[in-house]
């Protein structure tokens, strides 16, 4: 199995960017008044992106916050979690920032997160120098690695990115060991439950341990059966596990209605959450689509920047 370690992160990152701020970059977040709505600026980092011909960047996020001075800023935040290292890395943070401030005029704050399994990479400047002018880019670096000698803390930390970056680095660690991610999930698992958040919440990190740590079908099926009876002891039933759950057992029509229905449901909350309230037309739409419709709507929904690219072919 290979592992999926870009598109877990972006929907939490997304859906809980101030405790990501907290957790990885204390000094900023303290300087941000989380009073006050924070916007990302998707349209504008995918016109940059077109135009500095850089490609499309997943995890890259361009976000307006606003600052306990009263001032509006701009922080352009970069996910490396491929894996590899890319030695154009700094060259392409700088190129993103230069970008930023000569469309907008906005000065702007770049960080990164590198998520990869080296712990001697870590690129935080870009500078070069000619003719008695010089240039130099300098941009805080978090690396994940770094967290691995503390993975008791990671799992004591309340900060639910503690658990992402813990997930993240089991996953690495039990790579081609099933056995073993096996059981660190189910740690993993446990603990999140153990923090009493609310359902939406539980479900959103939830998810993303379980899709970062993918498991062979026959583990994952003993996996599912673990959640089950642990959701049945804490009176604490999720849709997601649920489903899967049943799927494993060959619950075939109830299965089918039952996936529709969560799957409608989960797609709305996450369309309301993004776009805000939704027209009773598109409500209708989503409830009377089959699995199948709703399963590519949530695939579009990933990199979707309107309800129209949610719904497109």
């Amino acid at each position: 199995m290979n592992d999926d370690y870009d598109t877990p992160w972006k929907e939490v990152v997304t859906g809980h960017f101030a405790e990501f701020m907290a957790f990885y970059f204390p000094h900023a977040h303290a300087a941000i008044d989380w009073s006050r709505p924070h916007d990302f600026l998707d349209q504008e980092l995918s016109a940059l992106s077109r135009d500095a011909e850089l490609g499309r960047r997943l995890l890259d996020k361009l976000v307006r916050v606003c600052l306990l001075d009263g001032s509006e800023q701009w922080v352009l935040l970069h996910l490396e979690v491929q894996g590899w290292r890319d030695p154009k890395f700094a060259e392409r943070i700088f190129t993103y920032h230069y970008r930023v401030y000569d469309r907008y005029f906005q000065p702007v704050a770049s960080m990164a997160v590198l998520a990869d399994r080296s712990r001697q990479w870590r690129p935080s400047s870009f500078s070069y120098r000619l003719l008695g002018c010089e240039l130099r880019l300098d941009f805080p670096v978090v690396k994940l690695q770094d967290y691995a000698p503390h993975m008791g803390a990671l799992l004591e930390d309340p900060n639910p990115f503690a658990l992402v970056t813990a997930a993240h680095l089991l996953t690495q660690q039990t790579r081609h060991r099933p056995h073993q991610r096996r059981r660190a999930k189910w740690r993993l698992t446990k603990l999140l439950y153990q923090r009493k958040w609310d359902k939406r919440r539980i479900i959103d990190f939830f998810c993303m341990i379980d899709w970062l740590m993918r498991l062979p079908e026959p583990l994952d099926t003993l996996f599912q059966r673990a959640i089950f009876q642990l959701e049945r002891r804490e009176t604490m039933v999720y849709i997601t596990s649920v489903e899967r759950y049943g799927m494993k057992l060959g619950w075939k029509k109830g299965l089918q209605e039952g996936l529709q229905e969560g799957r409608g449901a989960q797609l709305v909350a996450q369309l309301e959450k993004r776009y805000g309230p939704l027209d009773s037309a598109v409500v209708k739409r989503v409830a009377g689509a089959d699995v199948r419709q709703l399963a590519q709507w949530a695939l579009n929904f990933v990199d979707a920047r309107s309800l129209k690219e949610v719904f497109g072919d």
